[in-house]
């Protein structure tokens, strides 16, 4: 146990770190207390440096599908240190790990690795827009692509939590390109693609917006943004850096049935380190240097490290696991939502696959705008009381909160115990 609490350590953060925190989510800002500074992890649980013990819904948000120090993967990670942290040149891994996300992912032909799901967004974008020679592109409100100029336009994650969905420091000429149109509004999307005929380069949307919470796509949603891409000429970018390999084997393009132009990935790709990833179309993947136009690159793009934590992590995803955390979900969300029909409490629980949020709100919620009109102060409470009760989750509203194959059912037991004590405190 470290000998600082996590309120000394904060200090000492605010000092050489802006706001102590390396992400702003992190901050613990929008709920109203100091974030815990973790010592270590194993399985579904967190222990702070205070010592105290917390069963994790967060999951380093979203990648840690196997649970936290998953021994294949601490295994791999180890082999490869060993062999060299980085080399700046192949090696037979990233190719190995690139055929698998080919083979798993029926609309990825080729694949560039890349070191963030930010550089991966980026990429796509520029991508698209040398492709098809146009510049616009369209996104949805809510929807958080990564902190690049082009997509710091009414976005979610951090940026909606903060209250900041469009940055200082981005020049108006970089978003000026940048459509917005509210998720789950395809006649918007129609509207957009008639006012800028022939200019729009793209389509990108999280199939599943993960970034306002859990807001999954209306039926006929993607499809019609699939159809619309085609008939306009646009590229169809898929950014599934939280859903890929999370809502199913072959991401929520394979749930769903949709077949974009690009996808990216990130997180669960790397088994929980620093990765990203471009796949889709070969005529579009082919025009990045060195064989196309487009130029991209990365010292650490296919880090060995990372690499090989990615492929011990996908070679163990197989129909069992995702079986097993489908039935730990369902049986998490069956009793939240018992607690809060007991209590009569407004509220939205919405997940796909292993994603799942709480909105507490009376009103359905399909879009940015309807999971913005929940009471943020109730789930700042919530949040505390579920802290106080050993239940580590996503600070803040809209975001998701994600079950892992390290859950057991006592685990989840537990969680629906704290969720109605703690929904009592905010009644």
């Amino acid at each position: 146990m470290n000998s600082q609490s996590n309120s000394q350590l904060m200090a000492e953060a605010r000092e050489v770190i802006p706001g102590g925190v390396n992400s702003p989510v992190r901050a613990f800002g929008p709920v109203g207390i100091e974030p815990r500074f973790i010592a270590r992890a194993a399985g579904a649980r967190l222990w702070d440096v205070e010592g105290k013990e917390y069963i994790d819904f967060v999951g380093s948000w979203g990648p840690l599908i196997h649970g936290h120090a998953y021994g294949p993967v601490v295994e791999a990670v180890c082999q490869a240190a060993g062999r060299g942290t980085s080399f700046g040149a192949p090696t037979a891994a990233e190719v190995q790990l690139a055929r698998l996300v080919c083979e798993r992912v029926g609309s990825v032909e080729m694949v560039r690795l890349v070191n963030s799901g930010t550089e991966a967004t980026m990429t796509a974008v520029r991508l698209a827009r040398a492709f098809t020679s146009r510049s616009k592109i369209i996104k949805f409100i809510g929807g958080y692509h990564g902190h690049a100029d082009t997509f710091l336009v009414k976005a979610g994650s951090g940026a909606a939590t903060l209250g900041t969905p469009t940055s200082p420091g981005v020049p108006k000429e970089v978003v000026a390109d940048s459509l917005t149109a509210e998720f789950n509004d395809l006649e918007a999307v129609r509207l957009l693609f008639k006012a800028n005929a022939g200019q729009i380069a793209a389509v990108i949307v999280e199939p599943v917006c993960g970034n306002a919470g859990v807001i999954p796509p209306q039926d006929g949603f993607l499809q019609g943004l699939r159809e619309l891409s085609c008939s306009e000429g646009a590229v169809l970018i898929f950014d599934e850096v939280m859903t890929g390999f999370r809502v199913g084997p072959s991401g929520a393009q394979g749930l769903f049935g949709i077949t974009p132009d690009l996808t990216t990935f990130g997180k669960i790709i790397g088994g929980g380190l620093p990765i990203g990833a471009i796949g889709g179309r070969a005529e579009i993947m082919k025009q990045l240097a060195p064989v196309g136009p487009v130029y991209q690159a990365g010292t650490l793009s296919g880090n060995p490290i990372a690499v090989a934590a990615g492929l011990a992590s996908l070679r163990a995803l197989d129909s069992e696991l995702y079986n097993k955390i489908e039935s730990l979900t369902s049986r998490l969300e069956n009793g939240f939502r018992d607690n809060l029909a007991k209590l009569s409490l407004p509220f939205q629980f919405q997940r796909v696959g292993s994603m799942a949020c709480l909105f507490f709100t009376e009103q359905p919620v399909i879009n940015y705008a309807q999971a913005s009109s929940s009471d943020t102060e109730r789930f700042a409470a919530y949040f505390r009381a579920m802290l106080e009760r050993g239940i580590y989750l996503p600070p803040s509203q809209f975001e998701a909160f994600f079950i892992s194959a390290a859950h057991s059912p006592q685990d989840i037991d537990l969680a629906i115990e704290a969720n109605l004590g703690a929904l009592r405190t905010t009644t």
